[in-house]
């Protein structure tokens, strides 16, 4: 089915793509397929909100060129930089040569990597910007990690008219395009597709809610599946409920050694986060403390943190006494994950790392985090260069801690 067009409001209409194939997405398959929904304004200022995926480009801009003289494209917002939103940028822009590119400042290297759009005009906005696009005004919204960092959501002030990219989508290959004349409840496949793509972002929602709080909200108008004109609050409480910590009595164990404080420090940082997030903690020195007691807070934990200075390329102290018993302990269902100081190659932190491996506790790893989020700025085993004084580094140990706090707390 080729690219279509239809109007939503006033002057402003819905250009997209109906993919009514078992699309593969994300390691799913999406059994009931798809839209990829992008939005045009003719206004003053004419202007595109997101495109369509990568596939269908050529096809996207001719249907554009059925509707407006590209030419006369003023704005392309991107709110959003992965290709099933963005791919219709690179045919768009070939054409439309005086458009200016609105997007977040983290979006502009990735789109002119992506789409070789170096030579381009950029706009880049921030949280809280406005842009007249003659006679109608945007406002954009920062929401980074829905569900990547550079993504914001942009608001028509004068139609009320919310276009907030994956957030609150559906992935259903809509032949009406509105939920209310779909002739089904969507509320199933609204959820769903919250579980897929944007729970393990959870801890983001807040900020979205906070964006959307003082909004007057007529129509959402996301980039996949179906627009929503009606029971608004009800969808968006959706998002506040199902984002919200349920999980309560989570208990963590944090066990290093260390050798001049500067891994007691990040287990510090780890206790203060997991704290702030009600989960209780216990810290175990284990050159200070038996191993015995160490290995029975372990078994009654949730989540396990095993840290280490390294020295002569190994661990230090009694930390491997410790590791050697777990390997012989029922932790099924337990979290860990490793962490540690270093000054040269932090092999310790690899070497409790395997030790770990060699449990069966789910252990985190960057690249697991990469395969089911998407997120690159959260990193295991946690190593850090030398004291964790800069703020770079006080960031990574906690955005680690949040992560796992996040999946203790999780009620999906």
């Amino acid at each position: 089915m080729s690219t279509q067009f239809k109007q939503i409001a006033g002057d402003t209409y819905w250009v997209g793509k109906i993919d009514n194939r078992q699309v593969p997405f994300h390691r799913l398959i999406l059994a009931k397929g798809t839209t990829y929904n992008s939005y045009l304004l003719k206004t003053g200022k004419p202007t595109v909100i997101d495109t369509v995926d990568m596939e269908f480009g050529r096809e996207y801009a001719e249907c554009l060129a059925g509707m407006i003289d590209l030419m006369d494209i003023h704005y392309i917002v991107i709110n959003h930089t992965e290709p099933d939103h963005s791919g219709g940028l690179a045919a768009l822009a070939s054409q439309a040569l005086n458009a200016t590119i609105v997007c977040t400042e983290i979006a502009v290297p990735e789109l002119q990597e992506m789409y070789k759009l170096h030579s381009r005009n950029f706009l880049v906005v921030k949280d809280g910007d406005t842009l007249d696009i003659g006679g109608k005004t945007l406002l954009f919204k920062e929401t980074p990690y829905l569900h990547t960092a550079e993504t914001m959501i942009t608001y028509c002030i004068e139609d009320q008219i919310l276009f907030p990219c994956d957030i609150f989508s559906t992935h259903v290959a809509v032949e009406n395009l509105f939920s209310d004349e779909a002739g089904f409840d969507i509320t199933e496949d609204y959820k769903g597709y919250y579980a897929a793509i944007i729970h393990p972002h959870r801890r983001y929602v807040r900020t979205l809610l906070e964006a959307v709080r003082d909004l007057d909200i007529r129509m959402i108008a996301p980039s996949h599946g179906f627009l929503i004109r009606q029971d608004i609050p009800k969808f968006i409480d959706l998002y506040a409920s199902m984002s919200r910590e349920t999980t309560q009595g989570k208990e963590a164990v944090i066990v290093y050694t260390t050798i001049k404080n500067s891994t007691k420090k990040m287990a510090k940082i780890i206790q203060d986060c997991l704290q702030e997030n009600n989960i209780g903690t216990e810290v175990w020195d284990a050159d200070k403390s038996s191993t015995a007691d160490i290995l029975n807070s372990i078994a009654s934990a949730d989540a396990v943190f095993i840290g280490s200075s390294t020295k002569y390329a190994d661990m230090i102290g009694n930390l491997e006494a410790v590791l050697k018993e777990l390997q012989h302990m029922n932790l099924e269902g337990k979290l860990a994950a490793s962490f540690g100081s270093y000054g040269w190659s932090g092999e310790a932190i690899e070497v409790i790392q395997d030790y770990l491996n060699g449990t069966n506790m789910t252990v985190q790893s960057t690249s697991e985090v990469i395969k089911t989020t998407g997120m690159t700025h959260i990193e295991f085993p946690v190593r850090v260069r030398f004291s964790p004084k800069e703020p770079e580094k006080v960031q990574k140990i906690k955005n680690a801690a949040e992560f796992v706090s996040d999946l203790l707390l999780s009620s999906i």
